[in-house]
């Protein structure tokens, strides 16, 4: 990767800003950050008021423009990085995404490219989260790292070995949610049954509520909740909520061994933990170590940290799509 700092030339011109995208199932960011990290500007839209894929690209692209004429001028923009659900970094493409409305394979890099006259890079939001990781935060430094991401309505994570990430022949490695932890378990959205996604995310975290509920007739504060969220349960928690505190230890214990087995097979320095899953704190972490140190490798038990992710969940991904941008081989309608 050439050095950030020194920015790109082109004839008279450096370009020292790129753009970032983060695209989740609710809600699309994009940003111009700089050669330094620096979020110069940002906006976002929902993600939701375009089912069509078309008209999602073309309004992307028209917000992004706009927000590159406001505060910095076409002159200075590089290219473009994105940040998506079941994408791949090889084809450029989503790829039959289990969480997005849009269906089959798009090709989004070339879609967003045509309309916005620059290079556009496109990676998987796992890859993406541990890029800004190893750019901007926790595991800035590592060689050997895991990074995974419990949000975006799922489980998603990437791994780093000798300083360089593992995407796989196609770009699809490292999917750990789409992992089996229980034979003919609960369906996931990938179509397959027993996902470590279908126990672990916050879709998964409302279902053991539910079921936990439905086991159980003793007083919960979680039944009088208008909305459950990793949040909510959490308060209940904190307010010493029997049922709510058992859906986090269950929650907690199979996160603990998929994390195990991740470890046993690669040997990390760290896992790094992300998402909005990791603000329930001691609730979901103290099971989850408990059962990681009962299930991984011994050899290798006391060696691997699992840590939290020092970034602000709003910011991570648009960093990390900024730091995919300047790696895009430079192109440009605008020279």
């Amino acid at each position: 990767m050439e050095s950030i700092t020194e920015g790109v030339e082109t004839g008279n011109q450096i370009k020292t800003r790129v753009i970032g995208i983060d695209i989740r199932m609710e809600k699309t960011t994009y940003a111009i950050v700089d050669i330094r990290g620096e979020i110069v500007a940002s906006d976002y839209f929902f993600t939701t008021d375009y089912p069509d894929i078309n008209d999602f690209a073309q309004a992307l692209s028209e917000k992004a423009m706009k927000l590159i004429e406001e505060y910095s001028g076409i002159e200075s923009i590089r290219s473009v990085g994105v940040s998506v659900p079941s994408a791949s970094s090889v084809s450029g493409c989503i790829e039959n995404a289990a969480n997005l409305p849009w269906k089959g394979v798009i090709p989004l890099a070339v879609m967003l490219r045509d309309r916005m006259g620059l290079a556009v890079a496109v990676a998987n939001d796992a890859y993406i989260t541990a890029l800004g990781e190893k750019t901007y935060g926790s595991a800035h430094g590592m060689k050997d790292f895991v990074v995974v991401s419990i949000s975006h309505g799922g489980l998603g994570s990437c791994f780093f070995s000798n300083g360089l990430p593992h995407l796989g022949f196609g770009g699809f490695a490292g999917e750990l949610g789409h992992t089996c932890v229980e034979v003919d378990g609960r369906l996931c959205g990938c179509g397959h049954k027993g996902c470590l996604e279908a126990y672990c995310s916050d879709k998964g975290l409302q279902m053991t509520v539910e079921e936990l509920m439905a086991e159980n007739k003793e007083p919960t504060m979680l039944a009088d909740l208008p909305e459950l969220t990793i949040t909510s349960i959490a308060n209940c928690c904190d307010k010493g909520d029997k049922l709510a505190i058992e859906a986090f230890r269950r929650v907690g214990n199979i996160l603990g061994l998929g994390l195990a087995n991740y470890a046993s097979v690669i040997n990390p320095e760290a896992i790094i933990l992300t998402g909005d899953m990791v603000s329930a704190g001691k609730w979901l972490l103290k099971p989850m170590r408990q059962s990681f140190d009962e299930h991984v490798f011994p050899n290798i038990r006391k060696m691997t940290r699992i840590l939290v992710s020092i970034l602000k969940e709003g910011e991570r991904d648009v960093l990390g799509a900024s730091a995919l941008a300047w790696d895009v081989k430079e192109y440009s309608l605008f020279k």
